[in-house]
């Protein structure tokens, strides 16, 4: 019978490079993982395409999308509505795929209540320094966003205490790894085993009886 999949969330601060890392692990394991499209009513940023890196939705049709229960979560961030939905995820763990998850704390938080499983990952960056670094490198923000999204960042730090690991984004492809072994170790969890555990207790027991 093949294993669940993991739920796994990857979160931190804007410009930590979630994203980056996503896309290198989707395309180095690209049969064990996928990724979770989010649905936003922000506007989409250049090169991004509806359906693949989100799912652009005006306000109206995104409260709609909770009123009849089709996100798993959604919050509201710098303005813009942010949520995933939920079919998606459930067919593809119960098709043993891991799903990623790229969202912000609280929305992540909401989601191990309901699925106490899930995996909760935060990407860190070397330094505020890299990371104000790297939000202006993007070329795509005004100084007043970027401003916004460091003190943003402060606010964060009270979620992180609630996450399983953090990593450390210094080096792409040891950072991938570390991500890909702390998702396949997960599997091997006893609570994720019991099942398997309890088939075997029962085979022990057989034996004891002599059947």
């Amino acid at each position: 019978m093949k294993k669940q999949g993991i739920l796994t969330i990857v979160s931190g601060f804007s410009g930590a490079g979630k994203g980056t890392l996503m896309k290198r692990l989707l395309s180095k394991y690209q049969e064990d993982y996928c990724l979770s499209i989010s649905a936003t009513t922000r506007e989409p940023r250049k090169g991004e395409v509806d359906g693949k890196d989100y799912f652009f939705i005006n306000a109206s049709l995104f409260e709609q999308m909770i009123e009849t229960g089709q996100l798993l979560e959604h919050a509201r961030y710098l303005d813009n509505y942010y949520g995933t939905p939920r079919n998606f995820v459930v067919d593809k763990l119960d098709s043993g795929v891991n799903v990623l998850l790229e969202i912000e704390m609280q929305g992540a938080l909401k989601i191990k209540e309901q699925y106490p499983g899930t995996l909760l990952i935060f990407i860190m960056p070397p330094s505020i320094r890299m990371l104000e670094q790297r939000l202006r490198g993007r070329g795509t923000e005004t100084d007043e966003v970027i401003d916004a999204r460091l003190k943003r960042a402060y606010d964060e730090m009270e979620f992180i205490k609630n996450y399983d690991y953090i990593i450390v984004n210094d080096q792409l492809d040891s950072c991938t790894e570390r991500i890909n072994q702390i998702v396949c170790n997960e599997k091997y969890r006893v609570y994720r085993n019991l099942e398997f555990i309890n088939n075997i207790e029962n085979e022990l027991l057989a034996y004891q009886r002599g059947d």
